[in-house]
């Protein structure tokens, strides 16, 4: 079960006085994750009075923060409210954990954000709000670890999604091929150590579930696909090299290098390109 109010503006200090968006919170009680999650729907001006169905947009958040982060972390705190108005669709904030990529983990039974998006915070979204319940008018995109679980969760259930983007992305979770230091890899990887086996023991988790290493499914599933990456970004290798095997494999793509590195000024900017992308996809 569920419940949702309309007072995370509220909590969180903002002024929403120039756009007609509505914040609602949704707390949801997880099978999948083992207890209750808020989670964040914005929906558009005109919702609240009208009766269209809309198109909806997930919108992931990154390896250590959480769901409120797209409203609370952006230089402009009302670039969701805007940009929900400009582009007329809902856009769904779900809490996808610290560090777990999204996936299912296989060692914590309460660490299963696969399931619990696609199982859980999908069918609640489109029962409880007026989105249009088709994989046409579905989308999804992130920034880091949330770049990589768009990607992972669009690639492994495409029957729910026409369209998927990555902003500066970790989409290859082997942090061996990040251009970080050794003792940034050490703390990610005792972060992880409840969630994940060490590499050393299953080298093959590492590889099936980085989707640097899923080009030809995404090739198979048809997806209309966006990514891009600061060129001062610590992940800005494993993204030209998903763009290498897509161009390698004929998989059509949009992919676009920056100015800018990990940053919240540059996912900031990079939003509204893909949202650009998605409503030609949406539209056609």
């Amino acid at each position: 079960m569920f419940k949702t109010c309309t007072i995370l503006a509220c909590i969180l200090g903002l002024s929403f006085s120039a756009t007609a968006a509505q914040v609602d919170t949704v707390e949801i009680t997880s099978t999948h994750l083992q207890r209750k999650v808020k989670i964040a729907v914005v929906t558009p001006k005109g919702y609240q009075t009208g009766q269209s169905r809309y198109p909806t947009l997930y919108l992931l958040h990154g390896g250590y923060g959480k769901f409120s982060d797209w409203l609370m972390q952006t230089p402009d705190k009302n670039l969701l409210h805007r940009l929900c108005d400009e582009f007329n669709l809902i856009v769904v904030l779900p809490e996808g954990g610290i560090g777990g990529y999204y996936l299912d983990s296989p060692i914590n039974p309460a660490s299963h954000y696969e399931s619990f998006i696609i199982k859980e915070v999908i069918p609640k979204v489109d029962a409880t709000y007026r989105s249009i319940n088709d994989r046409k008018s579905r989308v999804i995109t992130g920034l880091s670890m949330g770049g990589h679980g768009a990607l992972y969760l669009a690639t492994r259930n495409p029957t729910l999604f026409c369209a998927v983007g990555s902003m500066s992305g970790a989409v290859d979770i082997d942090t061996d091929h990040w251009n970080v230091p050794p003792e940034r890899r050490k703390t990610i990887a005792e972060r992880q150590a409840n969630l994940w086996p060490p590499k050393q023991d299953n080298p093959a988790f590492y590889r099936n579930n980085s989707v640097v290493n899923m080009a030809d499914k995404m090739k198979d599933n048809g997806l209309a696909i966006i990514f891009d990456c600061g060129v001062d970004d610590f992940l800005i290798e494993p993204n030209r090299e998903l763009h290498r095997r897509l161009l390698y494999n004929q998989t059509p793509h949009e992919y676009t290098e920056r100015p800018g590195a990990h940053t919240w000024e540059y996912w900031q900017n990079a939003l509204p390109n893909h949202l650009r992308f998605f409503q030609k996809v949406i539209k056609d």
